[in-house]
């Protein structure tokens, strides 16, 4: 028996005549008083089967039985649908299968929900994942990021690198995030941990000579989720050996290029824009700026350092957003719980009404003539103020910043701008535990000006990396490498890591840079969140197949689930807190 001859979504005005075979779930069942219509759906889209007791009396007594989400098979001529019945919306819209034989292969109990239904709690909707992933969204979601991925390997073999697999089990490193570890029955009392992301290890493969490696990588970071951030991430892992910057961030945007023109039909001009670290902070409040609407940011600390209005000239930075409109202090007031979100003490603003012109605000009587001529306040024109520590004053106005965006409908959806942010700083201080982190991760090379003295100056030191933005959104990031020991060993000291320390955590790589390391450096590329982009997602959730809750919790299999005292004892654990 062959189950089908076409998938369902195939069928064109060209086929009428065909007698053929379709096999798919009834995503809807109409009962015309005898005639019956189902719409049969497979991953391939909808074709509409007409059961008629004349043609087919058997097919059509069975019909009856039919419900949502039963799986059938038909067998059928494929017949043009009258000119006032053709679906423009649908594909097969012009035909219809006009069935003889139809059979229920597996029929489903009652739906926890409707595939068409809004409003569906997430976790109703994890819970019963195989379900949910019948709907068009997600089959549409989860074909594009199949499609994405087929283009990454076709560029990534074309430019001469090899899809090298990478241990899952590895050991603990500090690269940012918690680890998930994993005991070892074997060895009692020790653990594994599964990779934050392959980074040493493709260091090793340049040291080992492989020169060129890539590998669709699963990452696992035990971090708090958002809903842009999970547990599980997939990444193109990319490392090249003797590398050349402009080869390999060329190579990444032919790649980007390919995907948006073969799975958008858009096209993306390349080179992508430049921008430094420091140019998109100040600019912007971000170092993942979105470009598609302009509201940067304004800078008057130097204009306010004599100011009667005390907290102006005692902040650290003043700067501001201004907006082409006169607020109401109705609106002002929501403004203002907004920039609190992100830890201002409040909204300083200034507004010049259209019409008349007269300035309001609490802090105008305080601001002399010469300040006011230097703001440059025009007549229906906004300030809104933040007042603060320099990284303050980002934080809070990069927020504002992408909130009025949305607000003012200043973002275009349809379009995408790329940039490369680079010249990021090397170090950045850790308050609660007292010492210097790597901003990227501990393996990142230092710029050529800062190689000799990037620990005497941790605050002002720059290092070889970069990201590629779009839209506001990190797609990721990637740096040159530290390929001599004692480099590598001084910018451990600069973490505060003892000899002991980097030998424990760090020996067998400081090991590798000394027997002949190549120069060499890469890229990591999230996958998740490009396909986010590429649907138009704002859940990561849905561009992943079976994904954790945002508790980190699988309603679906329950995971994580408890072991048995006897699994316990075998890997030598005992439990300190029974769980819940």
């Amino acid at each position: 028996m062959t189950w089908r001859d076409v998938m369902c979504g195939e069928p064109r005005a060209q086929d009428v005549g065909r007698t053929v075979a379709l096999a798919g779930w009834a995503a809807r069942r109409r009962d015309h008083g005898g005639l019956v219509f189902v719409d049969l759906r497979d991953r391939s889209g909808l074709m509409q089967l007409v059961v008629n007791p004349e043609r087919a009396p058997a097919a059509s007594e069975l019909a009856k039985e039919i419900r949502n989400e039963f799986v059938l098979r038909v067998r059928g001529e494929i017949v043009a649908r009258s000119p006032e019945t053709v679906n423009a919306r649908m594909p097969t819209g012009d035909v219809e299968l006009q069935v003889d034989e139809l059979e229920i292969v597996s029929r489903s109990t009652p739906l926890p929900f409707q595939l068409d239904e809004d409003g569906v709690d997430e976790t109703l909707r994890l819970r019963y994942r195989w379900l949910d992933l019948r709907r068009e969204k997600l089959q549409r979601n989860l074909r594009l990021r199949a499609q994405m991925v087929g283009i990454i390997r076709r560029e990534m073999d074309a430019a001469g690198f090899l899809d090298i697999q990478t241990p899952i089990l590895f050991k603990p490193t500090p690269e940012g995030a918690r680890d998930f570890v994993v005991p070892s029955r074997l060895h009692k009392g020790r653990f594994f941990a599964l990779p934050q992301s392959p980074q040493i290890l493709k260091q090793l493969t340049m040291i080992a000579g492989f020169d060129r490696y890539y590998q669709i990588a699963i990452c696992f970071r035990d971090e708090d989720l958002r809903a842009d951030r999970v547990q599980e991430i997939t990444q193109l892992d990319v490392e090249m050996s003797f590398p050349d910057r402009e080869e390999l961030l060329s190579l990444v945007e032919r790649m980007f290029a390919a995907i948006w023109q073969e799975c958008l039909d858009i096209e993306i001009l390349t080179p992508f824009p430049r921008m430094t670290y420091a140019e998109a902070d100040r600019r912007f409040g971000s170092d993942k700026p979105d470009l598609r609407f302009a509201l940067e940011i304004e800078d008057f600390t130097d204009a306010t350092r004599a100011s009667e209005f005390e907290v102006f000239a005692g902040a650290d930075a003043v700067r501001c957003l201004r907006v082409q409109r006169t607020y109401s202090r109705a609106e002002l007031s929501a403004l203002e719980d907004v920039v609190k979100e992100r830890g201002a003490k409040g909204l300083a603003y200034l507004v010049r009404d259209a019409e008349s012109g007269e300035v309001r605000s609490p802090i105008a009587k305080f601001l002399s003539e010469a300040e006011l001529e230097v703001l440059r306040l025009e007549p229906g024109e906004s300030l809104l103020f933040c007042a603060d520590t320099w990284e303050s004053t980002s934080r809070v106005l990069g927020h504002l910043r992408l909130h009025l965006a949305r607000q003012l409908g200043l973002v275009d959806d349809g379009e995408f701008t790329f940039v490369w942010i680079d010249e990021f700083p090397m170090f950045e201080w850790d308050e609660d535990e007292g010492r210097w982190n790597a901003k990227h991760h501990p393996f990142t090379r230092p710029t050529d000006d800062w190689r000799d003295h990037f620990d005497v100056e941790p605050r002002a030191a720059l290092a070889y990396a970069y990201d590629l933005v779009v839209n506001g959104n990190e797609l990721g990031g990637g740096s040159f490498r530290i390929h001599e020991p004692d480099l590598q060993a001084r910018v451990f000291d600069t973490l505060s890591l003892t000899a002991e320390e980097q030998r424990s955590k760090f020996g067998f790589l400081l090991d590798a840079l000394a027997m002949g390391a190549p120069p060499h450096g890469g890229i990591a590329l999230g996958i998740d969140r490009t396909v986010m982009v590429l649907a138009g997602e704002p859940n990561l959730r849905d561009v992943i197949a079976f994904p954790k809750n945002q508790a980190g919790l699988d309603p679906m299999s329950g995971a994580p689930s408890d072991v048995t005292r006897a699994q316990l004892d075998e890997l030598g654990i005992a439990l300190v807190e029974e769980p819940p």
